[in-house]
C-alpha cells in the first residue's frame, strides 16, 4: 500500500483544489493544503476536506474504463468497442487473463480507492484536533468519513472478493504496507465503520458542518445521511450472506415502496473548470449494450419487452470490438446517461427493495421475497405478477433477473450478484473462447511493495472459467 498511500496526498490535495465544484455546492475556501490539515486542521479546511471525499467517491466510475464498463463487461451488461484504441476492452475482460498490469484493467479499482480511504483517515484524525468546532460538529464528519470509508472499502472487496484487501492503512506511507487479509476480516471492518458511523451520526446534532451537495439532496443532515449508512449496511450484509443484519439495516434505511424507485443518493458530474463529467455517453468510446439483453426480456401484457429495456436501451448504429479474430457486435445503445451531467446512482430506493427481497429469500420467507419481486416487476419492469414456481431455486433466478433489468449499467450489479450465486456461467460468454471472472487482481504496485507477494493469490493474473 506504500505507493497507494502517497497517492492519496496528492488526492486529497485535489480534493481540496475542486473547492469551486459547482455540483458540489462548495465554495472557494482557500484550498487549505494537506500539511496544514493534518498538523494544524481549521475548521474551513476540514469542511471542504469532508466535501472532498465525494469528490474522491465518484472518481473511476463514470469513465471509460471505470467501474460500470469494466464491471459491466465482466457481467456481460455492455461493453467498451473502442478497441482501437485499446484492445483490452476485449483481449482482457472478456477473454482473459485478467492482469495485475498497470491498474486499468483487470487491477483497476484498487489505488484510487485506497487513496480516498486515506483521505477519510486525514479527516477523522483531523477532527480529533481541531478547534473552533462543537462537539456534535466532529460527531457528523466522523460519521460521515467513515461511511465513506466503509463504501470504498465495500467496493475493494467485492472486486477482489476471496483475494482479500488491505484494513490496516492508517499507517506511514514511508512503512510498510498492511497485511492482506480475508475476505471475511474486510467485511468485519465494513460492518464495524458503518456501525460505529451510526453512532457517530446520532449523536451530531441537527446539520452537518460541511455541504453534500445536490447528490445528496434530503439525504444531507445527519438524521437523513443515517438512513443512506444504514442502505449500505444492508447492501455489505446480503452480499455477506448475513440476511437478518440486512433486514435490520432495510428498515432504519430509505427504503419506501410509496416513493419514487429513483429516490437515493448519487455522484454528480459538471463541465466547469477542474471538475469531473460522466464520460460513459455513446458515441466515443463506442459503448453499446448487450443485444441479448433485449432477446432475453420477458414480455410484458400485448408482447413488449420489459420496460427497463425500452426505457434504458435502443437501437442505433453499429459498434464492432475485436482482439485478434475475436469479435464483439452489438446495435443496442443505452440510453441511460444522456448528457455529461447525468448523475450515477450510488445507491436507491429501487436496489433497496430488491435487496429486501433478496434477503427475504436467504431466510427462507418465499413470500414476502415474491412480494417485493413482483412489486419491482410490476411498478418497473411492466410485466404481469410472477406466475412460475415459488421455490427457493425459482425465485432466486426470478430476483437475479430483475436485479440485472433494474440496476443495468448503474453499478457492475451482474457480475456482483451472479457470482455470489455461483451463476455467472449462466450469463451469455458472448464468444465461443470468452471467459468469466470471479476477482480481480491486486495492481502490480501494490505486489511490488510487498515481501510476501509470491504468497499472495491476488498478485497472479486471473485465469477465469
Amino acid at each position: 500500500m506504500t505507493r497507494t498511500l502517497r497517492l492519496a496526498a496528492s488526492a486529497l490535495c485535489a480534493a481540496l483544489a475542486l473547492g469551486a465544484c459547482h455540483t458540489l455546492e462548495v465554495t472557494d475556501l482557500n484550498n487549505p493544503g494537506l500539511e496544514s490539515l493534518e498538523s494544524n486542521p481549521t475548521p474551513v479546511g476540514l469542511n471542504t476536506a469532508a466535501t472532498g471525499l465525494l469528490i474522491g467517491l465518484r472518481v473511476g466510475i463514470a469513465e471509460p474504463n471505470g467501474w460500470i464498463t469494466i464491471l459491466g463487461a465482466l457481467g456481460r451488461e455492455g461493453f467498451n468497442l473502442y478497441t482501437t484504441s485499446d484492445p483490452r476492452y476485449i483481449s482482457e475482460l472478456i477473454l482473459g487473463p485478467l492482469n495485475p498490469g498497470s491498474g486499468a484493467f483487470g487491477a483497476n479499482f484498487w489505488a484510487a480507492r485506497y487513496a480516498n480511504i486515506r483521505n477519510s483517515f486525514i479527516v477523522l484524525n483531523a477532527a480529533d484536533k481541531v478547534v473552533g468546532m462543537t462537539d456534535p460538529q466532529k460527531e457528523g464528519l466522523r460519521g460521515f468519513a467513515k461511511t465513506i470509508q466503509a463504501l470504498e472499502l465495500l467496493r475493494v472487496i467485492v472486486t477482489r472478493d476471496a483475494n482479500g484487501a488491505v484494513v490496516d492503512t492508517d499507517r506511514d506511507p514511508s512503512g510498510d504496507p498492511g497485511p492482506i487479509v480475508s475476505k471475511a476480516d474486510v467485511y468485519t471492518r465494513i460492518e464495524n465503520l458503518l456501525d460505529e458511523g451510526r453512532t457517530h451520526l446520532q449523536a451530531a446534532g441537527s446539520a452537518f458542518s460541511f455541504p453534500l451537495g445536490q447528490g445528496f439532496t434530503g439525504f444531507d443532515t445527519p438524521a437523513t445521511f443515517l438512513k443512506v449508512n444504514r442502505a449500505i449496511r444492508a447492501r455489505e450484509a446480503v452480499y455477506n450472506n448475513k440476511f437478518s443484519d440486512a433486514l435490520t439495516a432495510l428498515g432504519q434505511s430509505f427504503l419506501d415502496t410509496g416513493a419514487p424507485l429513483s429516490l437515493g443518493v448519487y455522484h454528480v458530474y459538471g463541465t466547469a473548470s477542474g471538475d469531473l463529467a460522466n464520460n460513459i455517453l455513446e458515441g466515443t468510446p463506442v459503448i453499446r449494450a448487450n443485444p441479448l439483453l433485449v432477446s432475453s426480456a420477458q414480455l410484458r401484457v400485448g408482447g413488449a419487452p420489459d420496460k427497463r429495456v425500452t426505457d434504458k436501451i435502443e437501437t442505433g448504429d453499429d459498434g464492432t470490438g475485436s482482439s485478434g479474430t475475436t469479435s464483439i457486435t452489438s446495435n443496442q445503445h443505452f440510453k441511460i446517461y444522456k448528457t455529461n451531467t447525468t448523475p450515477v446512482a450510488i445507491i436507491r430506493n429501487e436496489e433497496l427493495i430488491l435487496l429486501r427481497a433478496e434477503a427475504y429469500l436467504g431466510s427462507n420467507n418465499l413470500p414476502l421475497a415474491l412480494a417485493d419481486i413482483n412489486f419491482i416487476r410490476i411498478n418497473s419492469g411492466g410485466l404481469p405478477a410472477y406466475s412460475g414456481p415459488v421455490t427457493a431455486a425459482a425465485l432466486l433466478d426470478e430476483l437475479l433477473y430483475n436485479k440485472r433489468y433494474s440496476l443495468l449499467w448503474e453499478g457492475g450489479n451482474s457480475w456482483i450478484d451472479y457470482r455470489h450465486y455461483g451463476k455467472l456461467t449462466s450469463l451469455p460468454r458472448m464468444v465461443t473462447n470468452g471467459k468469466f471472472f470471479t476477482k480481480m487482481p491486486f495492481p502490480n504496485n501494490e505486489c511490488l511493495a510487498r515481501s510476501d507477494a509470491s504468497t499472495q493469490p491476488g498478485c497472479s493474473p486471473e485465469a477465469g472459467q
